[in-house]
């Protein structure tokens, strides 16, 4: 099959024939129609996440066809051959004890397409335990808008909906207009509050802006203008980005016993930021994590989109074919977030 593979961290990606995955045992082969092109795979193609073993396939938000389903899957489970579907970028093993709790998304044993297994930068990717994981898509969504949803706008909704506690009469703040932070965005508008959002992209902030949302210029300062412009600090603060400044600006941002979502990737010395700890306490302020979400959430946001109450398709900014990714990916060295996503067509 054709994928595109790297084989050094940092060293351009090529478009090559490589051998078609095996099928796992409790897992399913997909032919992928539609994946996302994600910072986080920049992060992986840099060396910056130290699960993948090279040579490597990056892609992880997809969607598409089984071609094949793993010898130990059910016959009853539901799934055949040509279910057009989707899977979250954290596949579970349905097992472990955050599984069994119902936290598929934080699951001890976790395997990840793209990162742990080669992904969907391919025009075949497998996933483990099949029968948790897959995720039917509705008749009226198509490939394309099933592979934005993939990573970033499925964690943003949850990242929303479930961790920010996001309520109505509230304020919030995303910091970094890119994928993740447009689709935090277009959830917040639609939730009927008042958002702002941070970026030091004008074609960014220009986006931000045509889904609802206040501009506010980031970088030095940043946080200061949202205090300004909200009245004193906003309920909720979200860094979609993944930089000390954006974190650290994001917590400087919030009102008294304001919620700060980290949802961008913390990475080198990023990891480490630090964090105004001073207004933590005075302020009792909270700092959450957001890693993806569990495949079980995915019905309440997919008959959302399908009803056209989310229209995630308007944040896909570019349509490229599987020979263009290697471009793509090196395009987001640049700095700056973007303002919308890249989704590749196969």
């Amino acid at each position: 099959m054709r994928a595109v593979l790297f084989t050094a961290f940092g060293e351009r990606p090529e478009l090559a024939d490589v051998p078609e995955p095996d099928c796992p045992p409790r897992g399913a082969v997909i032919r992928v129609r539609a994946t996302g092109v994600c910072r986080s795979d920049w992060h992986g193609w840099m060396g910056h996440d130290d699960v993948i073993a090279l040579p490597h396939v990056p892609g992880h938000e997809f969607a598409g066809e089984i071609v094949e389903l793993g010898s130990e899957v059910a016959p009853d489970s539901g799934w055949a051959v040509g279910d057009r579907v989707t899977a979250p970028f954290i596949c579970a093993c349905g097992r472990c004890a955050e599984c069994l709790a119902g936290n598929e998304q934080v699951c001890d044993a976790q395997s990840q397409p793209g990162f742990t297994r080669w992904g969907s930068f391919a025009e075949l990717v497998a996933i483990d335990e099949a029968e948790l994981n897959l995720i039917r898509l509705p008749d009226a969504l198509g490939f394309v808008e099933a592979a934005s949803l993939g990573c970033r706008f499925a964690t943003a909704y949850r990242a929303i909906v479930s961790r920010s506690r996001l309520a109505p009469g509230e304020q919030i703040a995303v910091h970094g207009c890119g994928g993740v932070g447009l689709s935090a965005i277009m959830i917040s508008v639609a939730a009927g509050v008042t958002v702002y959002g941070v970026d030091v992209s004008d074609a960014a902030l220009q986006a931000a802006e045509k889904l609802g949302a206040v501009p506010v210029r980031g970088g030095e300062g940043a946080a200061e203008r949202i205090l300004e412009a909200s009245g004193g600090g906003v309920d909720v603060s979200v860094d979609a980005y993944g930089s000390s400044e954006t974190s650290f600006a994001s917590v400087r941002s919030l009102k008294k016993r304001g919620r700060h979502v980290q949802i961008g990737l913390m990475v080198g010395t990023s990891a480490l930021a630090a964090m105004p700890m001073d207004a933590v306490i005075a302020g009792e302020l909270e700092i959450l994590g957001s890693h993806g979400m569990a495949a079980h959430e995915y019905p309440s946001m997919l008959d959302a989109v399908a009803s056209e109450f989310f229209r995630p398709i308007e944040l896909v900014g570019r349509r490229i074919g599987l020979d263009e990714v290697p471009d793509a990916l090196a395009s987001m060295g640049a700095g700056a977030a973007g303002s919308g996503m890249t989704v590749v067509e196969l």
